[in-house]
């Protein structure tokens, strides 16, 4: 039986081979991970999809700002494991992490993915025309969902890390 739940400090090495298996070695080089490098996930919205013990999914939100000042979180990667695609696992990862974004009061959710795929949970990219990313992107693959209305109204600009560093004293108690 699957369950969808809060990653955990023994889910670390599992995740990391599930997210080397989805996206190789490019992985490491995409403009969204500029935004996660040396940073925690946002607190509490690190998810794991589990089956027994086993990691088969994996979906994180990030803390970050645009540079005219709106905060959001940026979602990624969502993976699920080759031999458990197309169960609705990697939609479950989406809608809990967007259910407890917007629990968390937060506002809005920033994405580069396949704007087909993602329609579905209320991302477009009607409010990113005037974002930009650290480094090469896919216009048509920044995509936002506002959690609540108008909370990303006038965003624009280079989106930036913000949120936990990873390596600081509370990165140690949260690992």
């Amino acid at each position: 039986m699957t369950i969808i739940r809060h990653e955990g400090p023994a889910d670390v090495d599992a995740r990391e081979a599930l997210l080397d298996q989805a996206f190789g070695e490019t992985r490491a080089r995409k403009a969204s991970e500029r935004l996660r490098e040396g940073r925690l996930p946002a607190e509490g919205l690190a998810f794991i999809a589990a089956d027994g013990k086993r990691v088969i999914g994996t979906a994180r939100l990030w803390n970050i700002a645009c540079e005219s000042g709106e905060a959001a979180l940026l979602l990624g990667p969502v993976a699920v494991a080759d031999d458990c695609r197309n169960r609705g696992i990697g939609a479950a990862l989406v809608r809990r992490a967007l259910r407890e974004a917007r629990r968390r009061d937060h506002g809005a959710v920033v994405l580069v993915g396949d704007a087909l795929y993602y329609d579905r949970f209320g991302f477009s990219i009607e409010k990113a025309g005037a974002l930009f990313m650290p480094g090469p992107f896919e216009r048509h693959r920044l995509l936002v969902r506002e959690l609540t209305a108008g909370a990303f109204a006038g965003a624009r600009g280079l989106l930036r890390a913000t949120g936990r560093i990873a390596g600081s004293a509370e990165s140690a108690i949260a690992a």
